[in-house]
């Protein structure tokens, strides 16, 4: 191993193990820590539901492109015209 880099892991390694054994109590905010009814744990929830569904979305969109390809290259190795052959761009 380079020794240029021992020094920098050492200290990483020494920094963490100091910061994970310290006794300091966790500070969490009302959202993470108790107050569930509160108007901004409500807003993380609906911004939790609202990431959720965008990402649902994209994978539908996704799965159903791979559907299309699926379909359109089983019409074309059974010889049947596809869409784009029917009406040809000008």
């Amino acid at each position: 191993m380079n020794p240029r880099f021992q020094k920098p892991r050492a200290f990483a390694a020494a920094a963490s193990a100091l910061a994970a054994l310290s006794p300091a109590p966790l500070l969490a905010c009302a959202t993470c820590y108790g107050a569930s009814d509160s108007p901004m744990a409500q807003g993380m929830n609906w911004g939790i539901f609202f990431l959720l569904g965008v990402i649902l979305s994209v994978l539908t969109f996704i799965a159903a492109f791979f559907v299309h390809v699926g379909r359109t290259s089983a019409k074309l190795r059974a010889g049947e015209p596809t869409q784009t052959q029917m009406h040809p761009l000008p």
